[in-house]
């Protein structure tokens, strides 16, 4: 059996323990408690629920993809932002054998919101307009609660 310690590194390096042994060991959160997951991963999941909360009552809403996406791109090369207000999500039309996608930016949602009970809100609010702009139909028809606080 080998007991030996392995030698030290050569030459200056960040250290990991303090003098003391102290200092970060291993992650802070266990992986199943939600600190542990990321602010994209959290985001994500406020999608997710939205979807499912409205899958329950349109169920052609499986045909559709949903995706976040960190920020909105600019159309084309060369271009450059204009005084209009940043887009919160977006509509990609079925065509061609694509299915329909709705698109949701999670920074910009993030910047306008304050705590995780409002980013649901708004995220739900965008969701059902998305939804309602490719069915067709109003946000009200899509979600009758759409609007209240």
């Amino acid at each position: 059996m080998d007991n030996r310690v392995p030698p030290r590194a050569a030459g200056p390096g960040p250290r990991r323990r303090d003098r003391h042994g102290r200092g970060m060991r291993g992650p802070i959160a266990p992986p199943q408690v939600p600190l542990a997951a990321s602010r994209a991963e959290a985001f994500a999941d406020l999608v997710q629920d939205s979807v499912d909360r409205l899958e329950r009552r349109w169920p052609q809403l499986a045909d559709i993809d949903f995706f976040v996406v960190e920020v909105p791109r600019l159309d084309g090369p060369g271009q450059t932002w204009s005084d209009e207000a940043v887009p919160l999500g977006g509509t990609v039309a079925s065509r061609e054998g694509r299915r329909a996608r709705v698109v949701v930016y999670r920074r910009p949602v993030e910047i306008r919101t304050k705590g995780r009970d409002e980013r649901a809100a708004l995220v739900h609010e965008i969701v059902v307009e998305q939804v309602a702009e490719l069915l067709g139909l109003t946000p009200e028809t899509v979600d009758p609660r759409y609007g209240e606080d």
